[in-house]
Formats: structure tokens, C-alpha cells, sequence
């Protein structure tokens, strides 16, 4: 998808790909899925309306999102098969590639909002214990373990748990493509990126997927655009998709579709990295691509009504 014209602020946010099989999906669940994409929305949205950054409009989004137990992240977030849940989570300022990431904590309400502390100090990416301590002392909100179950994320690890110990695989890309993220454009033209992920279900306790790996599944930079990715995180590392789309856009001179959809459909797809990105580049063009059934996702834009999907 892509707009044209004088620049403004634009807003993209996506709730991860995969989805729920359309096969298994609900009126009923469908609907909250839908509402619960424009409840974020409304939340960046406020930020960028009111002309603020485009940094601190993803981390309200995320941040709304990992408040929304239907997606994995946050209070969302699935279990590892060890029967605990290890967010990640990163943020990234296009106006001078300031970058924050978080791996394996567990705790912070928001693990976005710990990515944002870490991006503000002398590092880039901390994990574990020392980033919940960095947390807990800036006085972010925690909550316990009764506040992040679902009995969803629960039931979905004892099936997958089972389904190894018979010896079959897991087919089902809902459980593997898990992750939040929102992608921006000011009305001063700057770019950012926020993502957050629970990981997958039943992964290797310890395990880290692109989400706080910068250039993987989070990239931002003014000069060319903004990404935040969902998918098979191993692969998107291994291809280092985010930054790849800049790359196609700042040395070939492809336009930001182009790019994108090259990287998820020539680069990924072949490879068995199934997933999707969202972007946005400093025209407020919006690229959408994803190479699985479905990816949810919204946009918002000034004078118009927000636009949430969920399949093709």
C-alpha cells in the first residue's frame, strides 16, 4: 500500500503475522482483534496528532499493545517450554539511530517502555536480570506472573509440549510469529520503530529472536525509512531484513514497496523465514508485505478513519 503528496504524520502498527488460520477464526474473535488494533492506534495516534515524535508515538503503541492479552507480547506474551515467559523487546529514533533493546526479561508490564530506558542510556541492548534491575530502579511498573497468564498461551504450550513428545511438528504459524511493533513518521518527517515480542511458544528457554536484534526485526533512519518485522526470527537475523529494506533504498534506489516486498517474498520466503514487515518512509509511504496467511495491522492518518485488517 502507498500514499503520496505533501508529508504528515502517518502510523502503522501490526499485531504479528501468521495469525489465527481464517479456518479457526471467529466473528466473535475477529472483532476484538479488530478493536483491539484501533484501541492502539488511538493511542499513537494521540502523540502524533498533538505534533509530538514519532519515538515517543511507537512506544505508546506498543506499549498498548502489550497491554492487549490477544496479542503476544506483554500481558500477552506465550510460554517458553520450560513454563515461563522471556519478553524482548527494542526501540529505534530515525533522526540519529539512538537505539534500545531488551532480551529475555520478565516483570516490567511494558518491556517496550525498558527498551526506551536502555535506548537513553550509554548502551544498546541489555538482557536479563541487569535489565530488570535498570528497570525496576527507573520505577517502571511490574506485575506478576498472575497478570501475564492466559490460559490460552498455557493451553498452547501443553499442546505443542504434547505434539513433540509424539514425535510431530508444530504447523500452526500463529505460535510462531508471535510479536508486536509500530513504525511512525512525524509531522516533523522523522522516523521510528518499536517492537515487542513473548517469542515462541514452547521455544529453548533463553532463546532471542529478531525483535531486539537492530537491523533484524527493528530499524529505523530518516534517510530512508522505518521497519518493525514479525516472523520466523531466526531468519529475518540471519538476512537481517529491516536493515536490508534501507539498504535496497539508500544504494539501489528502490522505493520503499519495492524494497520490502522484495526482501519478504525474494529473501525470506525462499529461506523459510514466513512473516511480514511493516514500514514507513519519510514521504509517509506504507509498505504492508507478508508471505503467510495473514499479518494484523493497522494504519491511521490525519482526516481519515483509522483501517485495521487482518487477512488479504
Amino acid at each position: 500500500m502507498t500514499t503520496t503528496g505533501k508529508p504528515n504524520w502517518v502510523l502503522v502498527v501490526h499485531g504479528g503475522a501468521g495469525t489465527i488460520l481464517r479456518s479457526k477464526m471467529t466473528p466473535e474473535k475477529e472483532a476484538a482483534y479488530h478493536a483491539a488494533l484501533r484501541r492502539v492506534l488511538s493511542a499513537g495516534e494521540a502523540v502524533l496528532s498533538a505534533g509530538g515524535l514519532a519515538v515517543d508515538a511507537v512506544i505508546e503503541a506498543v506499549a498498548a499493545l502489550e497491554d492487549e492479552p490477544l496479542f503476544n507480547a506483554g500481558r500477552g506474551a506465550v510460554f517458553t517450554a520450560a513454563g515461563a515467559q522471556e519478553m524482548d523487546a527494542a526501540v529505534m529514533d530515525g533522526r540519529d539511530r539512538q537505539a534500545g533493546a531488551v532480551a529475555g526479561i520478565f516483570g516490567p508490564r511494558n518491556p517496550v517502555r525498558a527498551a526506551r530506558l536502555v535506548m537513553d542510556s550509554p548502551q544498546v541492548m541489555m538482557a536479563g536480570p541487569a535489565a530488570v534491575e535498570m528497570a525496576r530502579n527507573a520505577g517502571l511498573p511490574f506485575a506478576d506472573r498472575d497478570y501475564f497468564f492466559t490460559q490460552a498461551r498455557w493451553d498452547a504450550l501443553q499442546e505443542t509440549l504434547a505434539l513433540r513428545a509424539a514425535g510431530g511438528d508444530e504447523t500452526d504459524p500463529a505460535r510462531r510469529h508471535g510479536t508486536v511493533g509500530a513504525v511512525a513518521l512525524d509531522t516533523r518527517g522523522n522516523l521510528a520503530s518499536a517492537t515487542s515480542t513473548g517469542g515462541m511458544t514452547a521455544k529453548a528457554p533463553g532463546r532471542i529472536g529478531d525483535t531486539p536484534v537492530i537491523g533484524a526485526g527493528t530499524f529505523a533512519d530518516n534517510r530512508t525509512c522505518a521497519v518493525s518485522a514479525t516472523g520466523h526470527g531466526e531468519i529475518f537475523i540471519r538476512w537481517t531484513a529491516a536493515a536490508e529494506i534501507a539498504a535496497r533504498m539508500r544504494h539501489a534506489g528502490e522505493t520503499l514497496d519495492k524494497a520490502a516486498t522484495a526482501v519478504v517474498m525474494e529473501d525470506l520466503m525462499p529461506h523459510g523465514g514466513s512473516g511480514g514487515v511493516i514500514a514507513v518512509d519519510a514521504q509517509g509511504n506504507v509498505a504492508l508485505p507478508f508471505n503467510c496467511e495473514g499479518m494484523y495491522r493497522g494504519i491511521a492518518r490525519p482526516n481519515e478513519a483509522p483501517q485495521t485488517f487482518i487477512y488479504r
